[in-house]
């Protein structure tokens, strides 16, 4: 099984806050890999922040499409405080969506 490592910081520099380039990762990166069976890690290190649009354009919609155990599939990596309280608001939404 594939497992690809995606470097989120050498996306979107310190601070992911473009929606398009969330989109641009969820399409190209992550879809093809879970599409084929594959494992993510999406590695934060060096990313200090992100809004709360860019992980939601990042994983909403990976969310809809293969369900919410698709988290199983995908593992944070480097992860600050920060980043995992807006990865676990837009996980929960996506699982109250349901």
């Amino acid at each position: 099984m594939e497992k690809k490592e995606i470097e989120i910081v050498k996306l979107t520099g310190e601070f992911a806050e473009n929606k398009d380039v969330a989109k641009e990762i969820r399409i190209r990166k992550i879809n093809p890999i879970l599409n084929s069976g594959g494992k993510i890690i999406l590695n934060f290190e060096g990313v200090d922040s992100a809004t709360q649009s860019f992980i939601h354009a990042l994983l909403s919609e990976v969310i809809r499409q293969h369900k919410i155990e698709v988290l199983d599939k995908i593992e944070f990596k480097h992860c600050n405080d920060v980043l995992k309280r807006i990865i676990r608001i837009v996980t929960d939404y996506m699982q109250q969506e349901d």
